[in-house]
């Protein structure tokens, strides 16, 4: 959590002002962004997990399984990457990461996963069949809408991207 020296170096950077730990209430534009960064890790590492499932013919438990680890490597790598950076060491990295991350990485992970596996053939089709197309890139539509209002809730009490927050470079 930032400190409120950390928080007077954020003067004039207006676009920040979404941030619940910033005394007013969150923005759904601060939580869309938020869910936005997540879901780029998410979707780096579903899309790979189905690809690599379907195009080894994995059975789509395996295939989700495989997603689904995809997806929180890549979503931990992304927000790591991003501390990392700003200057801190590997150790404060991962558990900033997971505090930020987890939650909502396992609610797209629900809902992304769960309409693959319902929308009838999705989870059968090959990679050049657009209905797997269709249907993945519909269930991470829906995560993001879904996760929205769950990442605004987080960042109005401090949790979720309101950890990373203290550690973003300007």
């Amino acid at each position: 959590m930032a400190h409120p020296a950390q928080h007077e170096q954020h003067v004039g950077h207006a676009h920040h002002s979404g941030h619940g730990h910033h005394g007013g209430g969150v923005t759904w534009a601060a939580a869309a962004q938020a869910t936005l960064h997540c879901l780029t890790g998410c979707a780096i590492g579903e899309i790979l997990g189905m690809v690599l499932g379907t195009a080894f013919g994995l059975h789509s438990g395996a295939t989700v399984v495989l997603s689904v680890l995809l997806a929180f490597v890549f979503g931990y790598a992304l927000t790591m990457r991003g501390v990392l950076k700003a200057g801190l060491d590997v150790r404060t990295a991962v558990k900033v990461a997971l505090a930020a991350d987890t939650v909502s990485i396992i609610v797209m992970e629900i809902i992304d996963n769960s309409v693959m596996v319902t929308v009838p053939g999705a989870m059968d089709s090959g990679l050049g069949d657009v209905l797997f197309w269709i249907a993945l890139a519909g269930s991470l539509a829906l995560a993001f809408v879904l996760t929205v209002p769950v990442n605004k809730w987080m960042i109005g009490r401090g949790r979720g991207h309101a950890v990373v927050h203290a550690y973003h470079q300007h």
